[in-house]
């Protein structure tokens, strides 16, 4: 009944039928709560048969406020308060309740009542406390909070963004108590120095400490604190310098990767370095000029990923790259999915498969040219091509029939918008993509309730949601239910 209480096909009435049998442990009580064509009279009938689907109809927009009752669906109150749709009073009721589960969910609320933020502050569960330090937008909530005795609230505060500069220093600064966090070594010599550099860490990953006050780590001894020095936006050139220095290889990879690294000297000097991951996160860097860039991918393995400088190369830039005598460049300007059609089809042509492979999938490319990549290199582009969006149903049909097959192509053809019925005929025939296939609106209709009874859950389950499914036999699966 999941698959059926999803089916974007399925009637209003036999909509209504099923909240009329809803009960909190059937399998289908979520699904119609998440349909989008629910009416505002069916949630309500929904939520007042079964109350548990509370909260997925208020996340979908489906509940206000005046439908809620806070003592008695305490949850779906909070999920409208999460979403700032809730009454400011509810809070007031929510945070006696006796679930730390809820008064944790209640501290990650936004524009809480002062007062029930003061009453959360001192909450008996550490673990409240922690959720309100990590979320509280109040200035007083946070001075309170920075003096809290447990280490883990005085943490999560330090990476709390809306905590004001002043309260931030302090904790840079290691004031406070000297219990050690939860997962702190106590076999070290110093917990309360471990302590302390767990906060510090928190507060130098926190964009609103002040600059001024975090450059002071550059010659920390912890590598841990180096690292987020070197992560932060506002990292002064003249720093970054100092740090491409240091000897721990992942701070100088995240500095190489930093967009506030944007010196082409200093760029070029992390382009040298012995550690080909600093070389790497170097390539992942907005600013590296695409000259440098190339001679990195030489010299360093990246993959088939959209590199950022790459993702702004301009069409001039683009046509350099695509001219490159580097496979490995070809391949990752190929990425794109924005390509200039004549740099598009010239790569399409590319002598390498490598190349092939990552611009099949580009929207724009003709059949002929698809097809012509098959053709050359067969089952090492066969999947791609066939996840091109404009790949036509004969073409997907056609490539059903290939041998050897390859299975991941048969995934993406059953997920494909014009696989034709032979095609998806065919992706049942094989493991991979049968619940795809099986919930595809082009499968023929007898094919679908054939399926109804496979042995496989997902497949089955898949079927019931095909709007293929005749309605016919939608009523009939219902009166199954409802005698």
């Amino acid at each position: 009944m999941s698959g059926l209480a999803a089916n974007p096909a399925l009637p209003s009435e036999l909509v209504d039928r099923l909240i009329e049998v809803a009960v909190a442990d059937v399998d289908f009580v979520d699904d119609l709560a998440e349909r989008a064509d629910l009416s505002r009279e069916q949630a309500l009938a929904l939520f007042a048969r079964v109350p548990d689907s509370g909260v997925r109809l208020a996340g979908a927009g489906r509940l206000i406020a005046a439908d809620v009752d806070p003592v008695a669906e305490p949850d779906t109150a909070l999920a409208l308060l999460d979403e700032g749709r809730g009454q400011p009073e509810w809070a007031r009721v929510l945070v006696a309740d006796p679930c730390f589960l809820r008064r944790e969910r209640l501290a990650a609320c936004k524009g809480l009542p002062l007062d029930v933020a003061e009453t959360l502050a001192a909450d008996p569960d550490v673990r409240v406390v922690d959720e309100l330090a990590l979320c509280t937008t109040s200035p007083e909530i946070a001075a309170r909070l920075a003096a809290h005795p447990h280490a883990q609230v005085r943490r999560a505060l330090a990476w709390n963004e809306a905590v004001p500069p002043a309260v931030l220093l302090a904790l840079l600064a290691g004031e406070g108590h000297d219990d050690p966090p939860p997962d702190t070594d106590t076999s070290v010599d110093d917990p309360y120095e471990i302590t302390v550099l767990h906060i510090q860490h928190a507060a130098l990953r926190n964009p609103s400490t002040p600059t001024e006050a975090a450059v002071a780590f550059a010659d920390h001894p912890s590598p841990m604190l180096r690292q987020a020095l070197a992560q932060r936006p506002d990292l002064p050139p003249e720093l970054g310098r100092r740090l491409a220095a240091d000897p721990v290889p992942c701070v100088r990879a995240d500095l190489a990767e930093n967009p506030a690294t944007t010196d082409d000297a200093l760029m070029l000097v992390l382009a040298e370095d012995e550690d080909p991951d600093v070389r790497r996160h170097l390539a992942h860097n907005p600013n590296v000029p695409l000259d440098l860039l190339t001679r990195l991918v030489a010299t360093t393995k990246i993959g088939a990923v959209l590199l950022p400088r790459i993702a702004t190369a301009t069409p001039a830039e683009s046509e350099e790259l695509a001219r490159s005598r580097d496979s490995t460049v070809r391949m990752l300007l190929a990425v794109r999915r924005d390509l200039p059609a004549g740099i598009r089809d010239a790569l399409a042509t590319d002598p390498d498969a490598k190349v092939l492979k990552t611009i099949a999938p580009h929207p724009g490319l003709s059949e002929a040219r698809l097809r012509a990549m098959v053709d050359r290199h067969g089952v090492r582009v066969l999947a791609k091509v066939a996840s091109n969006p404009g790949a036509s149903g004969a073409l997907l049909e056609d490539l059903t029939r290939h041998r050897p097959p390859v299975h991941k192509a048969f995934r993406e053809i059953a997920r494909h918008p014009h696989a034709t019925p032979q095609a998806l005929l065919a992706c049942l025939a094989v493991t991979d993509g049968r619940s795809a296939a099986a919930g595809h609106p082009a499968l023929l209709p007898e094919a679908v309730v054939e399926l109804l009874a496979d042995e496989d859950h997902q497949v089955a389950r898949a079927a019931a949601s095909n709007p293929a499914l005749p309605r016919t036999v939608m009523r009939q699966l219902i009166r199954r239910l409802m005698p």
